[in-house]
């Protein structure tokens, strides 16, 4: 793409005039639940909750999911937070809320294979960072799940674009990244970090989401934005990706995050992936029917 196409394209990126802000409830609640523990109140994040209806239907829903590692049925918001704790309803609460982001025309991507993608990462990371000895199993879950904000980003802001993008990753089998670069001059991770600053996401995940296809990049919380990028790429790997197949061998061992991990999580040197993946194939059918459900649910 030449440079002035580009810069037209940074530009209406920087406006973002068409952007939904970030829903309401979400900025708040967020904030709330970064407090200690002690310091948390149960009515508190209740309250906050409620004060969206299709929000306290989908956090039911999903809080009743043998993912969130439930053991008897709940059918309250309180009886939620009671049931799986304060982290849980952070990471239910944050799930539920971003399902309102994308727009009605989708230009060529399913919004269910888009959410699918995205919330079967943040437990592949949620899951990962626990196998691994990751310091803040939470906050990689968190980071999974808006690692790719940017594309919501782009069907909102270059809709056209995006959608000739998604047309050569099919038609290729090569990544979305690679095609956006090809297509637009710029990828999802820069759009997402212009989004991701002006919504005032936490400094870790701003570098997640600007670097999680180029690690060595990464200037600061290499170790979570290394997490994210692996976790990403086998999802990606086990079909769980953003409704195409990459034509590709992937060895992740030489993924560009790997050696970065490992100098922080040395447990990562005698992983079982073999297993892992194994385990996640067991909670993908999961995914796919908790997502139909909580989108219906909006």
């Amino acid at each position: 793409m030449a440079a002035d196409a580009k810069q037209v394209l940074l530009e209406r990126l920087a406006g973002m005039d068409k952007m939904p802000s970030v829903p309401v409830v979400l900025t708040p609640l967020l904030r709330y639940l970064e407090k200690p523990l002690e310091q948390l109140e149960i009515q508190k994040v209740v309250d906050l909750i409620s004060q969206d209806k299709s929000l306290v239907a989908q956090c039911i829903h999903m809080a009743n999911s043998p993912l969130f590692g439930r053991y008897q049925t709940v059918d309250s918001v309180r009886g939620a937070v009671v049931a799986l704790g304060m982290q849980r309803m952070r990471d239910i609460a944050t799930s539920c809320c971003v399902l309102t982001l994308l727009p009605s025309s989708h230009a060529g991507i399913d919004p269910l294979v888009f959410w699918e993608h995205s919330f079967g990462c943040a437990l592949v990371c949620r899951q990962f960072a626990n196998k691994i000895g990751f310091k803040d199993p939470g906050k990689a879950y968190l980071a999974g799940l808006l690692h790719d904000i940017g594309i919501v980003v782009n069907l909102w802001i270059l809709p056209t674009e995006f959608r000739s993008a998604m047309e050569l990753a099919r038609r290729e089998g090569i990544p979305l990244h690679e095609a956006e670069a090809a297509t637009l001059g710029i990828t999802h991770c820069e759009s997402g970090r212009i989004l991701a600053e002006r919504w005032n996401f936490m400094p870790d995940v701003v570098e997640v989401v600007s670097w999680h296809h180029d690690v060595p990049r990464a200037t600061a919380y290499c170790d979570l934005v290394a997490l994210i990028s692996i976790s990403d790429l086998l999802c990606r790997m086990s079909g769980l990706g953003h409704g195409h197949t990459e034509k590709r061998e992937v060895n992740l061992l030489e993924a560009p995050g790997f050696e970065l991990l490992l100098q922080s999580c040395s447990s990562l040197k005698d992983f079982d992936w073999a297993r892992f993946t194994f385990e996640l194939e067991a909670y993908m059918d999961e995914v796919h029917r908790l997502v139909n459900l909580l989108y219906r649910a909006q």
